[in-house]
């Protein structure tokens, strides 16, 4: 389990989005942190920015991409999800190129309970259908922390 990478995201249930003109530092500097500090605003889609911020942060790898599908390309897939493992979903179809990334906290009464980024335009435990899942993955730990 990575329990490090679990307490580092839980600690920012409730960071979220700022409607209108301003927007939230703290989303902001996600997208700074992962190299992608063209990003100007916290209503482009952050799933994926929080957790490689999140994973980086911790010293696991992370995909430094925007698409929540980029992180089917690292890890280990797992087959049975575990707490604190990433959960890949995908969004209008299992072909498509949208999906939803966030970190497994349990499965209960068939729904799964996700921690994650840009739910509900905010850092917060969600409910997902099973059946949307693309893959459960398991991260390693970086060599070298990147900084």
């Amino acid at each position: 389990m990575m329990q490090d990478l679990l307490n580092k995201a839980l600690s920012f249930v409730g960071t979220k989005e700022i409607e209108g003109g301003n927007h939230n530092h703290v989303i902001l500097n996600w997208f700074k942190e992962i190299g992608q500090a063209w990003v100007k605003n916290d209503e482009l889609a952050w799933c994926s920015a929080f957790l490689n911020a999140m994973a980086k942060e911790c010293g696991y790898e992370y995909t430094g991409k925007l698409n929540a599908r980029s992180w089917l390309e690292i890890g280990e897939e797992i087959e049975t999800p575990e707490l604190g493992c990433i959960v890949v979903f995908h969004r209008k179809g299992r072909n498509s190129p949208y999906g939803h990334v966030g970190i497994f906290i349990s499965d209960c009464n068939g729904k799964l309970y996700v921690l994650g980024g840009n739910q509900n335009n905010q850092v917060c435990i969600a409910p997902y259908q099973k059946n949307k899942v693309l893959s459960y993955r398991k991260l390693k730990k970086n060599v070298t922390k990147n900084s």
